[in-house]
């Protein structure tokens, strides 16, 4: 997968912002101003890039499919880092509910041990990878 690419959008200006289509991957999505509709649809071709590349599919290449252009619409080209888009969604915290016993937990607490570390850092011990750097 190429690290950077621009993929046409087409935003249709509507009664509440822009509804913006993007060819290429066959969706679409909206936005009140243009600055958030071209911000959606980055984030919906980096979502959907990372899933195809997740499934092993290709990628359509920028401009494959045809553009459905009516007066007023504008055609404009948003650009993807797949590289930096995947890093930032694959380090997206999630959150996991895990049971101690009681004794342990107070003396967690007393001396301000932060759970959430305590068990990245185990758990990148037991995989034997090293923790990514938050972005």
């Amino acid at each position: 997968m190429e690290r950077k690419v621009a993929y046409p959008i087409v935003l249709k200006p509507d009664q509440e912002g822009y509804y913006v289509e993007i060819p290429d991957f066959d969706i679409a999505t909206e936005g009140d101003t243009i600055a958030e509709a071209m911000e959606m649809a980055r984030d919906a071709i980096g979502l959907m890039g990372i899933d195809m590349e997740d499934d092993k599919k290709c990628l359509p290449a920028p401009n494959s499919k045809a553009q459905d252009v009516e007066e007023g619409d504008i055609v404009t080209l948003v650009d993807v880092d797949f590289v930096e888009y995947r890093r930032k969604v694959d380090n997206k915290a999630v959150k996991k509910n895990c049971t101690i016993p009681y004794w342990m937990s107070v003396e967690a607490d007393k001396a301000g041990i932060n759970y959430s570390r305590v068990l990245q850092d185990a758990i990148s011990s037991i995989l034997g990878t090293v923790r990514p750097t938050k972005y």
